[in-house]
């Protein structure tokens, strides 16, 4: 079933060698164009879209604390969903990267919080597809 307009967000970006996924609590996409090794919750760089770009109807649905927000990430066969709740202090305004985060923290890169799972808890293949190069399209819903 396809999400209703506004209520999803599809963003693409590119794997980088330095992708180590290793952050216990957050996962990050940036649209910098490189990845140094210190950035281990960061997934993929060049991403084309940033929260400051998305839909203020979607940013609307995110603001709500009882949605549920599922991030379904998807690289060379690989998929996972991520899952998070919405909270009434997202702004997604930030117009270089986005986080989600598995504490109900929130600034303006914040795209959900109290996640299912972080950088750390990806599945392993996926992430050394990610660390290959491989292309990465994010799904972000609001269910």
């Amino acid at each position: 079933m396809e999400a209703p307009e506004g209520t999803q967000e599809v963003v693409h970006a590119h794997g980088h060698e330095h992708v180590a996924a290793e952050h216990a609590s957050t996962l990050e996409l940036t649209t910098d164009d490189y990845l140094t090794p210190a950035g281990d919750c960061i997934l993929g760089i060049e991403a084309d879209r940033a929260p400051a770009d998305f839909d203020r109807e979607f940013v609307a649905a995110c603001q709500d604390a009882d949605a549920t927000i599922a991030l379904v990430l998807e690289a060379d066969g690989h998929r996972e969903t991520v899952t998070g709740s919405g909270h009434s202090d997202i702004e997604c305004t930030n117009d270089r990267s986005m986080v989600g985060r598995t504490s109900s923290y929130v600034d303006d890169r914040t795209i959900f919080v109290d996640a299912d799972k972080a950088a750390a808890d990806l599945d392993r293949d996926l992430v050394a597809a990610l660390a290959d190069g491989a292309d990465l399209t994010a799904a972000l819903r609001v269910e």
